[in-house]
């Protein structure tokens, strides 16, 4: 029999499998079957996963249309928390008979949200309001002051004609807000919010940067020049397709490995007093020099004529690349408010598949070096450790940017908890290590000490949404000093659309991470190359936001954590597999995209949590899982089939 032949044997007989096996186990009637929710991301086009790069012109437009996606998708999910938030008041006050006890609840709710500008409460039947104010509540024009009190009119009439309401987006100074309202079962109780929508032209600006749809570092901070990263000869960075070929570093500033013993603190004194400097930082065997006199070239000049060192580089800066049911098909449906509607990351990876596996272990860290995150975000409550700041010394990694918290909720938010989003690991520990800046951009130094930084203090994982097209060997003898401490670390590739390297993701002893869309497809802005390892979901991804809040956004950055996630379940399952092994096992068990095997745009293909997870365990799969084990193997027979000549 043929090779061809005897696949559709085997296809015939797995499909035969399935339904035996699916009616044999299928739900009595009073068992609950699931229902596929309507995911809140743009309509996927049927085409194939594999697309040429478009042109700059087309880049930039199809990065703006991610942009907006990321907008809207913020907006609507920050909707539905709010309306959820309003909703929980009523009912947890339902009990309370004082209107100052009632109020003094809405007050706490609103410290821990600052987007709540002003809650106003009204009791219908005593026919009382107390309103609690921000400190700063919004004054703007007499025309817009009057569209404010016209708004606020509107959602009082419609409290009192017993409906909820919400107003229309309006403009107060630069800042953008909006009404809410809503009456409680009862309707002797009514709640008006004004909601400040900050949090849009953040992530908007956010985005901007992330996805390099501007210049980024701008020219002229920080003292920083912008080099070709092949020949490093100066180069203006103009516009964001311009990132793709241009690195950035401190202008005055030199990495520098000596040969043999370490200088005597004499010969330090020495070079100092050269270069008109300050005592150098030292970071495992190299030293960062900083001169008031010197540029970068002429510094290497001086210390490859005087010193002879191992190596010498610039010091870059890396960029930000954001009850339990089971229902009848076996998987674990969380009651996370936005992940039915919003997350149609986990279930594209077969996370709730995999939840029967692994939910992983509070014993297996995962660090985040990144920048920072919201310590008291209530979707991370308790899933946080202490945690590093590489960019000041004894502060708390508190997330001033936006980026590490969105990183942290991909990888850990609170599983069925009834808030917010879910995280697709339930119980690993995360390590935030600041190594940002509140620009999003860090230097070779704060990165490679936040990796040893994570490495000496537990990391089994480490998750790095960074990047630079520079070969630093500085980075990599940190990436090294983790690397050979049995930690598996994980990198974007970078938003460039580009198949120059990017580093870390490019280093060997890392999981490069391109990002892919809903359709299964290359995301527009993903960067490609020989050295991608694997792909995961990347465009418009919810997760944890700051201010208390959730944010959608696309990029290779949330590409990562998803992996990062992964690698610290399987590390939960199986701990005595090493940091080389988790890695194989996830590029063994990825679902092949593109071009079969290997390939530029997908690495191994698209991770899978359940196949991996399963993989790790042993390949032994739980019986009420069984079905979905072999209607897998159908549709891996199905690809292969369409894939023979």
């Amino acid at each position: 029999m043929s090779r061809k032949n005897l696949t559709v044997a085997g296809l015939v007989t797995a499909a035969f499998t399935v339904v035996v096996l699916t009616f044999a186990l299928r739900p009595t009637a009073n068992e609950t079957t699931r229902e596929v929710a309507n995911v809140a991301v743009p309509n996927p086009v049927p085409t194939s996963a594999l697309h040429s790069a478009p042109n700059p012109s087309q880049e930039k437009s199809l990065k703006k249309s991610s942009l907006t996606q990321d907008v809207d998708a913020t907006d609507h999910l920050n909707k539905v928390d709010v309306n959820r938030h309003l909703a929980k008041l009523l009912a947890e006050t339902d009990g309370i008979a004082s209107l100052h006890d009632k109020s003094e609840y809405a007050k706490r709710l609103q410290q821990d949200h600052g987007f709540i500008t002003m809650l106003m409460w009204i009791d219908f039947i005593k026919h009382k309001t107390d309103t609690i104010k921000s400190s700063s509540f919004p004054q703007g024009t007499e025309q817009e002051n009057k569209q404010l009190l016209k708004y606020l009119k509107t959602a009082k009439s419609a409290l009192h004609g017993h409906q909820s309401y919400e107003s229309p987006t309006f403009t107060i100074g630069k800042e953008k807000y909006y009404f809410i309202a809503q009456r409680n079962k009862e309707k002797n109780i009514g709640i008006i919010a004004l909601i400040n929508q900050k949090v849009l032209g953040r992530v908007a600006d956010h985005q901007l940067k992330n996805l390099r749809l501007i210049p980024y570092p701008k020219e002229g901070n920080y003292r920083v020049e912008s080099v070709h990263t092949d020949n490093l000869k100066d180069i203006t960075v103009k516009t964001g397709h311009d990132n793709e070929n241009a690195s950035h570093f401190y202008e005055n500033e030199i990495v520098v490995r000596f040969q043999g013993n370490a200088p005597t603190p004499g010969q330090l004194q020495t070079i100092t007093a050269d270069i008109n400097g300050k005592k150098p930082r030292k970071l495992g065997y190299s030293y960062i020099f900083r001169s008031e006199k010197m540029n970068y070239y002429q510094l290497k000049s001086y210390f490859t004529n005087k010193w002879h060192p191992a190596y010498t580089e610039p010091h870059y800066m890396y960029l930000t690349n954001d009850a339990i049911t089971k229902n009848a098909e076996g998987t674990v449906t969380p009651n996370d408010m936005l992940f039915s509607t919003y997350q149609w990351n986990l279930p594209a990876i077969e996370t709730e598949l995999g939840w029967n596996l692994s939910k992983g272990s509070k014993e297996v860290i995962v660090a985040v070096v990144d920048t920072g995150v919201q310590i008291n975000h209530p979707d991370l409550k308790g899933k946080l450790l202490t945690g590093y700041n590489a960019i000041t010394n004894g502060s708390t990694p508190e997330d001033d940017v936006g980026h590490g918290t969105h990183v942290s909720g991909i990888i850990g938010a609170l599983v069925n908890n009834g808030e917010g989003v879910a995280g697709i690991s339930w119980y690993n520990k995360i390590l935030p290590v600041k190594a940002l800046d509140n620009s999003g951009a860090g230097t070779t130094y704060s990165v490679a000490e936040g990796i040893i930084w994570a490495a000496d203090n537990g990391a089994k994982v480490i998750n790095l949404s960074l990047g630079n097209y520079a070969d630093s060997q500085f980075l990599h003898d940190a990436i090294k000093y983790a690397y050979d401490r049995d930690i598996v670390l994980v990198s974007a590739a970078g938003n460039d659309n580009t198949e120059r390297p990017g580093f870390p993701a490019a280093y060997p002893e890392v999981i490069a991470v391109a990002a892919t869309n809903a359709s299964g497809e290359k995301a527009s802005f993903s960067n490609y190359g020989d050295y991608i390892d694997v792909a995961a979901p990347g465009e418009s991804i919810a997760s944890t936001y700051p201010d208390s809040q959730y944010a959608a956004l696309s990029g290779t950055s949330m590409a990562s954590p998803h992996v990062a996630a992964l690698a610290g379940l399987v590390r939960s399952l199986n701990p005595n597999l090493t940091n080389t092994e988790v890695m194989e096992i996830m590029t063994k068990n990825a679902v092949d995209l593109g071009t079969p095997g290997h390939d530029k745009y997908f690495g191994w293909g698209q991770v899978d949590i359940y196949k991996t997870l399963q993989a790790a365990s042993g390949n032994q799969v739980p019986l009420q899982l069984w079905p979905q084990h072999v209607q897998q193997q159908l549709n891996q027979l199905k690809q292969r089939l369409s894939n023979t000549p």
